[in-house]
């Protein structure tokens, strides 16, 4: 059996999420394989013939909408009978209406969802560096440990043939998205060594270099996911908001994954 995952993950939370899914899911003789929609240009039709594994990020308690748009040409194999896993990943405030959305995503494009789960990543305006984590790092060993068992809990449904409409947590309609706030991160260039690591890893490409070899980014289609900020090995990039600290002291209270079957 061939299970894919198909993720978006800008930071990495969600794809851990998903291979510890995949991982509790899959047998010995299973093979994993990675649709990892992240990064531009990787949007590509294909066609799920066996079990499908999604993760994407909330943001703002629905599915990010790059998500969505690189997850539009991923169809099942067999309409209405190809499985589906899906996940969403939050940074400890709420997933509101993003995983009842996946879902809704899942069946239009031919899949039947057996099973999903709401985890726990850390939120991209986390400081801890500033004394103000939310959900520092996280998903951890306790999350990947949960992610483990709710794939072998899927596999063990799969396994008897337990179908039928699958309830999660959400409203329909969907939350209401706010007003865009367009905003992107800064660069010290004083820190910057113009390696170009934050230009690889920037999930819409709104990042290059300069003349003078210094990171720049436009706030015009950039999602604030922050991934410059995290995979930047010398610090440079920084990214100041007013939610960080609302966020720490309304939501730095453990929360744990939500399961569904």
């Amino acid at each position: 059996m061939n299970i894919d995952l198909i993720v978006f993950s800008p930071t990495h939370t969600g794809r851990t999420i998903a291979e510890n899914v995949a991982a509790g899911f899959a047998s010995g003789t299973d093979t994993l394989r990675y649709i990892d929609l992240t990064l531009p240009g990787t949007t590509a039709e294909r066609t799920v013939g066996d079990v499908a594994v999604f993760a994407a990020p909330v943001y703002g308690g629905r599915v990010a909408e790059t998500a969505l748009e690189r997850f539009a040409d991923i169809r099942a194999g067999e309409p209405g009978r190809t499985p589906a896993i899906l996940t969403v990943v939050y940074g400890n405030r709420d997933y509101e209406d993003a995983l009842i959305e996946l879902r809704d995503m899942a069946v239009r494009q031919g899949f039947v969802p057996i099973a999903a789960g709401a985890f726990i990543g850390e939120h991209s305006y986390s400081r801890p560096e500033e004394g103000m984590p939310v959900a520092a790092g996280r998903p951890d060993a306790e999350d990947r440990a949960a992610a483990k068992r709710f794939g072998a809990e899927s596999r063990i449904r799969y396994e008897k043939g337990i179908r039928g409409e699958l309830s999660v947590r959400g409203n329909v309609p969907y939350k209401t998205k706010g007003p865009a706030t367009p905003a992107t991160p800064t660069t010290d260039p004083g820190l910057c060594t113009g390696c170009g690591v934050c230009v690889e890893v920037c999930p819409t490409g709104v990042i290059s270099l300069t003349d003078e070899g210094t990171a720049v980014s436009t706030a015009e289609g950039c999602i604030k996911c922050c991934a410059c900020l995290k995979f930047c090995p010398a610090d440079a990039r920084r990214f100041d908001t007013p939610y960080t600290e609302k966020l720490f002291r309304h939501f730095s209270a453990r929360r744990e994954p939500e399961l569904f079957f």
